[in-house]
């Protein structure tokens, strides 16, 4: 009989990839809704004009960062990125309101700034276009990546 530890230990990339995908997803759909006004669109429907600040860029950054996060591709860089945002937006617009993210609405901003940065430092998980990229990468062969060094 296996080890329950065992089992959670093989399960945790798989699970971490799913949890990477549902946050990048979530995040992505925000910002499609921002920008394009789908999903019911950005508060009280339609869409952010474009280069509103800061708006238009939270929602460009949540579009882009969420289906970088969501692909597994540059992961922790643009996991990065939407962290700082979702900070930049609950301390911005959320905090002034009232000092917990219950009171002031800033749930969402808060949970999505501490998901990602857990993201970045746990990277991706499984099933990541940035492993696909780095197996390309150390597969080459030696001849490929080293040159001779030529002597007189």
């Amino acid at each position: 009989m296996a080890s329950p530890t065992l089992d959670t230990e093989r399960a945790r990339p798989y699970a971490l990839a799913l949890f990477r995908i549902v946050i990048g997803l979530l995040f992505a759909c925000h910002g499609a809704a921002s920008l394009f006004g789908v999903f019911g669109g950005a508060m009280g429907g339609g869409s952010i004009p474009a280069g509103t600040w800061p708006g238009w860029y939270a929602a460009v950054i949540q579009l882009v960062g969420g289906i970088l996060v969501l692909t597994g591709l540059f992961t922790r860089p643009a996991a990065l990125v939407s962290s700082g945002s979702m900070a930049y937006a609950y301390f911005s617009v959320h905090q002034s309101n009232a000092l917990l993210p219950l009171q002031n609405g800033g749930e969402a901003s808060a949970m999505y700034c501490w998901a990602f940065l857990l993201l970045v430092f746990t990277g991706p998980g499984a099933l990541a276009l940035d492993q696909l990229l780095g197996a390309r990468r150390t597969a080459r062969p030696a001849s490929d990546t080293q040159r001779e060094t030529v002597t007189a």
